[in-house]
């Protein structure tokens, strides 16, 4: 299961890591993100020890969403050293999410 990553616990899991960050912005709502969902959930698995996958509760945290401008679900954002490095919007095949993140663990 994917990190919970809330308006609290963001800028020490996501802005200070060392390692790259995966962060799912959707809502419970959302049929794209349900479709989206496990595939995260896989990354988070596959991914584990290399970099943090995690998700976004849009409706919960709206501080998140807004200071990264986030008006579509789903939208994943790749961070690397506390930088947006990459952007994917809608609902994605797991291969490209694969290889956007594979390119920030290079």
């Amino acid at each position: 299961m994917a990190v919970e990553i809330t308006d609290a616990n963001f800028e020490e899991l996501v802005l200070n890591s060392n390692i790259p960050v995966l962060v799912d912005f959707w809502a419970e709502w959302c049929g794209p993100c349900r479709m989206v969902g496990p595939i995260v959930d896989e990354l988070h698995a596959e991914y584990e020890g290399k970099a943090i996958i995690g998700k976004v509760n849009v409706d919960e945290n709206p501080n998140i969403s807004g200071k990264f401008g986030v008006r579509n679900i789903p939208t994943i954002l790749f961070i690397k050293n506390g930088e947006v490095a990459d952007k994917s919007v809608g609902a994605v095949p797991k291969a490209q999410l694969a290889s956007k993140l594979d390119a920030l663990l290079n």
